[in-house]
């Protein structure tokens, strides 16, 4: 059955990577990253003559929901073409909405696609070192403001999308440490390739 994955989970937590990692490991995939329309967006910030925060309001009201569409659109237009499409973006409001969550699935269901959301687990204080290590103009804003930002990140696993019956629709993937994530590429890409 082909598949759409959703690597996931707050900003830092190593998604970029492991998202890369999964995408070499795997066979017959489309990868698409999300911060590919970043050019874009940025371009939207600069026409409107805003600040670049993407942790603003214009960027909420303007912005975000229309990176998640495009983001999406491409994936399903992908699955017409290949078995796996893997999109490697936070989702981090869509992962939670139930209404979100089941109206993907019935559009999937359409293609005969099943969803595979894989949470990154990563530890708060790996995630502030590894933004600091990246140095992208992406985190200015939330390094400098990390109380207020990290208090509005949620790092619980999203278990209300664990279906029991289905041993693949929730993946959690553990990166605090080299060992856990080559443990965690093992396991993954067995689950998503034993069926």
């Amino acid at each position: 059955m082909k598949k759409l994955i959703l690597v996931t989970s707050p900003p830092a937590c190593g998604k970029t990577y492991v998202s890369k990692q999964l995408a070499k490991a795997l066979k017959h995939v489309v990868y698409l990253d999300k911060d590919t329309l970043i050019c874009l967006s940025k371009q939207i910030f600069k026409i409107a003559g805003e600040e670049y925060n993407r942790s603003s309001q214009f960027f909420e009201d303007n912005i975000r929901n229309y990176e998640y569409d495009a983001i999406v659109a491409l994936a399903l237009e992908a699955l017409d073409y290949d078995d796996i499409v893997l999109i490697n973006a936070p989702f981090t409001r869509e992962i939670r909405d139930k209404a979100y969550i089941d109206g993907l699935k019935n559009k999937l269901r359409e293609k005969d696609v099943a969803l595979v959301v894989i949470w990154i687990e990563t530890a708060i204080e790996v995630c502030r070192q590894r933004m600091i290590s990246r140095n992208s103009d992406r985190d200015s804003w939330k390094l400098s403001h990390w109380d207020e930002y990290i208090a509005g990140c949620n790092f619980n696993i999203p278990s209300t999308l664990d279906d029991p019956k289905i041993k693949d629709d929730l993946l959690i993937f553990e990166n605090s440490s080299d060992a856990e994530f080559n443990e965690s590429l093992r396991y993954t890409v067995n689950m998503l390739e034993s069926n």
